[in-house]
């Protein structure tokens, strides 16, 4: 079906009814927080303090250290937390307020974890590294959410994010280790990143294939295409074809001297800057420019906007070919950002979370990015948190970003509404 078969849905006055089970939803999870704080984390937490420190060693300006009570921090965090449960239960609260209490409930819970977690041991928990190492993981899952914005907005589901991140992180590998130039690198992985959106978009835009289904099938062809490769080219070469450098840290004066901000915001590689950069970029121009105007257009009712004179199809093949740019970069972290070398399937399933991030992110690129910061969290926190020897299995510490990624989008995330044309093909009448 095409948007030109369908009638686009009218909108209603007056808010959906909201049913029993999502009434109840979210003071049930927060209730199951404040328990797992009192009767898990509280109860078998270790006899002392649980320090955190705000510092890294060496720096120039430094912050004494928090001590905190291991076991009384999480049962006062899980008493807060059943509060806010019966307040969001029985009290009316608005979409601002319900937001911040499911922030402050989350909150309250990795507090609780890490106050368990470091109870009775000699070793301070250095919140910076934790922050950082956030940011920095959240790189190729930020990108990939943008990404995902920028095609969802122009009307095209881009399930391939994973596919691109893959790609432009073996096109980056191989070039840099050819050429010995990073910055070649970089500029391949972006380019292939965009080969990969002119790929979907001739298939979605021009032929009107499933765009789900492809974006499926394009991730399992360069799966395979970049698995073949790796065994027959850069294994029996790998000093030839998968030795690349990587980039260093650029740390910005004065702002990286900032206790605790400035290691996490201005001391990285230039891929968090790029990062920075692609987040200005998609929040204006979506919101503040006639492009913008016109890509929203062409994903909320695609038949008024060729009314106007907008080019429909050739604004959505130029958003997703260009959107590609910024998954391509995220791909091109994993190998020249960070790891040094391409292994198979390294995108590890980041390009299907980063789908999620933009639905938990309502669309939005700021949402977007949030959601991402807070899977990347949840994977630097069980990376942590294996190094500390806390009594979890490790299997399961490795599943935790992809456990929160099922609770978020299975209850947190509430009804979202995505663009009215997303994923319809158009047909100029």
């Amino acid at each position: 079906m095409t948007v030109s078969e369908r009638e686009l849905p009218v909108l209603l006055t007056g808010a959906a009814p909201v049913s029993t089970f999502r009434r109840w939803l979210a003071p049930a999870t927060f209730l199951l927080f404040g328990l797992i704080d009192i009767l898990v984390l509280g109860y078998f937490s270790h006899k002392g303090d649980a320090t955190f420190a705000f510092s890294q060693p060496f720096a120039k300006v430094t912050v004494p250290n928090l001590s905190l009570p291991g076991a009384v921090t999480c049962y006062v965090c899980g008493g807060i937390s059943i509060a806010i449960a019966v307040a969001r239960a029985f009290l009316p609260m608005g979409k601002a307020l319900r937001r911040v209490a499911m922030a402050v409930v989350v909150f309250l819970l990795i507090i609780a974890l890490l106050c368990w977690a470091d109870a009775g041991l000699t070793t301070a928990f250095n919140i910076v590294n934790l922050l950082q190492g956030t940011l920095a993981g959240s790189i190729p899952i930020m990108l990939g959410a943008l990404t995902g914005v920028v095609c969802s907005r122009s009307g095209v589901i881009n399930v391939a994010i994973e596919g691109q991140l893959l790609a432009g992180a073996f096109t980056a590998a191989i070039v840099a280790s050819a050429t010995g130039s990073l910055w070649l690198g970089l500029i391949s992985g972006a380019l292939t990143g965009c080969l990969v959106g002119a790929l979907l978009g001739v298939f979605a835009i021009g032929y009107r294939v499933d765009q789900v289904v492809l974006g499926v099938v394009i991730n399992t062809l360069i799966l395979g295409l970049t698995g073949y490769l790796y065994d027959d080219l850069m294994v029996p070469n790998a000093n030839t074809w998968n030795s690349p450098s990587t980039f260093s840290s650029i740390k910005i004066p004065l702002l990286g001297d900032i206790p605790i901000i400035g290691p996490v915001f201005f001391d990285s590689t230039i891929f968090l800057y790029l990062t920075y950069l692609a987040l200005a970029s998609v929040q204006v121009g979506l919101f503040s420019t006639r492009w913008g105007l016109r890509t929203r257009a062409i994903g909320e009712h695609p038949v008024a906007a060729d009314t106007v004179g907008i080019g429909v199809i050739a604004m959505r093949y130029r958003n997703v070919i260009v959107a590609g740019l910024m998954a391509g970069i995220g791909g091109a972290y994993f190998t020249i950002g960070s790891v040094g070398s391409f292994g198979k399937d390294m995108s590890s399933g980041e390009g299907y979370i980063a789908l999620a991030a933009m639905i938990f992110g309502r669309y939005t690129p700021f949402g977007a990015i949030a959601a991402a910061l807070l899977f990347g969290f949840t994977s630097q926190l069980q990376s942590i948190l294996s190094t500390i020897n806390v009594p979890i299995q490790s299997n399961l510490l490795l599943m935790s970003p992809y456990i929160v990624t099922i609770i978020v989008l299975a209850g947190l995330v509430g009804k979202v509404r995505g663009p009215r044309a997303e994923g319809i093909p158009y047909v100029k009448a």
